[in-house]
């Protein structure tokens, strides 16, 4: 009965399975994020909360798109059971150097995806996930911005303040 299910989809099981696990990669990301805002938060950094309440948004909805891609290549996505939250930072920095830390593994995800890809000619999937590698030039982009903020206005004083203030100006500009 396997085999006939099977039939119904035009998923090869070891891409199904990575991108199962990537949707878990994305709903702990997300996650993660939602940890952060409140974190920042708590701390009283408003504009950074208010940033990283976005990205956790963000980050659901892709979740979301690599699940109802799975279902309807004829897959099955699996809602994933999100563990191992941290809820606590060492320091204001220390949150958006984690930040940066989960992106580059997000992009190393996806970029074993691909291979993946690559090695079962599952082409059609390979296209799907360019929309995700080109957004992961951006995550990291604003990610990296923002840590350099630390260093040019630096942390003394109301310089945490003064980099709180400028979290939402941090876009990615492509050209």
């Amino acid at each position: 009965m396997k085999d006939l299910l099977r039939l119904k989809t035009s998923l090869n099981e070891e891409i199904e399975k990575i991108l199962n696990d990537q949707v878990k990669v994305e709903a702990h990301s997300s996650a993660i994020y939602l940890a952060m805002s409140s974190w920042c938060d708590d701390q009283g950094f408003d504009f950074s909360a208010g940033y990283f309440a976005k990205q956790a948004e963000e980050e659901r909805g892709h979740m979301l798109k690599l699940f109802n891609y799975i279902n309807d290549r004829g897959g099955k996505a699996i809602s994933p059971e999100i563990i191992n939250v941290p809820n606590d930072f060492e320091s204001f920095r220390s949150v958006f150097e984690t930040a940066l830390e989960q992106e580059m593994h997000v992009t190393a995800q996806f970029n074993n995806i691909a291979e993946k890809c690559f090695k079962v000619k599952d082409f059609v999937t390979f296209q799907f996930i360019q929309w995700f590698l080109a957004e992961q030039i951006e995550e990291e982009y604003v990610a990296r911005r923002i840590l350099e903020m630390f260093d040019v206005i630096g942390e003394e004083g109301t310089g945490r303040w003064e980099i709180d203030k400028h979290i939402p100006k941090v876009t990615y500009n492509a050209e």
